[in-house]
């Protein structure tokens, strides 16, 4: 307990505001009574901030009992009520849903901290819970006391403290809490752990969560190390849409994992899940296979392909022959821009082009290749194909049917961005009244400017 109230006393400052995430259970109830030990001392606001989950008959009480101690208490309150229609991945689904509702208060309020009552047993059972099903390192550390996001803290003060400890806190102050009963069902695996496993820990060592919290704090320096090394790692081998696997195969193993959970976790975002290591491991002995030619099918119609010493992600979800008009500005992908400007320093680029209004026919639109697409290259005699192009260039395959190629309204084809101008760009001495920019990525923005 005294661990909790210095961290408290450290790291909530005068005059300011926090979200309480309080359901009414002794765990937040215990936090809740701390916290009003500071609330004059040090003229804090607390939002008490409650999410009825709507599936208990004691649900509508226990929101109207943390209702009343709120206002008791000159705390302002908030709730939301959930609506679930099914029972399937109900631990996982309340979690999202609790965190979007205090999200929203967060940015409600403008706070700058929001405290949950996570405490060390809850702790251990994260932790045994990952080992037992398979996670990594990060995963292996639990949860942090601390953990920043862009616009605020989640801050967790009862890692300190075991569940004994905070019913006894309870008793001691006279603390009233609601009792939630479906935590002593054997449905779910945390209660499994916690009725099975922590009781055993605790005979062998009842400051084992001490240990754990150790345990976490270690791996979670290990892991920011790890972070720091693979970013540095991913700016040697990445190079805009693709891999250079001659860099990539001179790391150690466990940076090319690393390096290729992170590509994969910044295409797939929330649906990472649906990879695992069976995937991973497919990826690594690829790149490192003599084969030259190689590719992997993954989840959601994206594949992994290997071209010589490169490698490739192609989402086969895009479709050929994509078509925008370019205005002032177009963002054609994650990647890649087209922006109009008033006029520009740069006298040869395949990265602008400068065009006149009057030999062309507006409006100029981006597409993707046609089969039997030619264009008259600037400076050469003639007409190309674009195939051909694309072959002198180089240019994956995977990546030629998604390229941008800019044309008229007559689908005559001016540039290749990039790559080619055609025969209707302007040199900067001669009349043009459009000028156009192709921007690949923040890093290429600065390097064709």
């Amino acid at each position: 307990m005294k661990n909790t109230l210095a961290f408290l006393e450290d790291k909530i400052k005068e005059n300011t505001s926090i979200v309480l995430g309080l359901s009414g259970g002794p765990d937040s109830m215990c936090l809740f009574h701390m916290l009003l030990q500071f609330k004059n001392k040090k003229n804090i606001t607390i939002i008490c901030a409650h999410v009825n989950h709507n599936v208990r008959s004691e649900s509508d009480s226990e929101e109207q009992f943390v209702r009343r101690l709120a206002k008791e208490n000159n705390c302002i309150f908030e709730t939301t009520k959930l609506d679930f229609k099914t029972k399937k991945n109900f631990e996982k689904i309340a979690r999202q849903e609790r965190y979007a509702f205090f999200n929203k208060i967060v940015d409600k309020y403008q706070v700058h901290y929001l405290l949950t009552a996570h405490h060390g047993d809850d702790l251990i059972e994260t932790i045994l819970m990952h080992l037992t099903r398979g996670s990594n390192l990060k995963g292996y550390a639990g949860f942090k006391k601390t953990t920043v996001y862009p616009h605020y803290e989640l801050v967790r003060p009862l890692i300190y403290m075991t569940k004994g400890e905070i019913l006894n806190y309870c008793q001691t102050n006279n603390i009233e809490y609601c009792v939630d009963k479906s935590n002593e069902s054997d449905a779910h695996t945390r209660n499994r752990f916690r009725k099975n496993i922590l009781p055993f820990l605790k005979e062998e060592n009842q400051n084992v969560h001490q240990k754990f919290l150790k345990f976490s704090e270690e791996l979670e320096q290990v892991e920011d190390y790890l972070e720091k090394t693979t970013k540095i790692a991913l700016t040697n081998v990445n190079d805009f849409d693709k891999v250079n696997l001659h860099e990539f195969n001179k790391l150690d193993l466990l940076m090319k994992k690393r390096v290729v959970e992170y590509i994969l976790k910044e295409e797939y975002q929330e649906d990472i899940y649906l990879l695992n290591d069976k995937h991973i491991n497919a990826i690594l002995k690829m790149c490192s296979s003599l084969k030259p030619n190689s590719r992997i099918e993954l989840p959601l119609k994206k594949t992994i392909v290997r071209e010589y010493n490169n490698l490739y992600f192609y989402n086969k979800g895009l479709k050929s022959c994509q078509e925008y008009i370019v205005e002032d500005y177009l963002k054609y992908s994650d990647n890649e821009e087209f922006i109009k400007l008033a006029d520009s320093d740069i006298e040869k680029s395949n990265y602008i082009i400068r065009l006149d209004s009057k030999e062309i026919v507006l409006p100029l639109r981006v597409r993707t290749r046609k089969e039997k697409d030619t264009m008259q290259v600037k400076n050469l005699k003639g007409t190309k194909k674009i195939k051909d192009i694309f072959i002198d260039e180089k240019v994956p395959k995977v990546r030629r049917d998604t390229y941008p190629i800019i044309v008229d309204k007559n689908d005559t084809i001016l540039w290749l961005p990039g790559l080619k101008k055609s025969k209707f760009d302007k040199n900067k001495d001669e009349f043009y009244d459009i000028i156009y920019k192709y921007v690949i990525s923040e890093e290429k923005k600065n390097e064709k400017k």
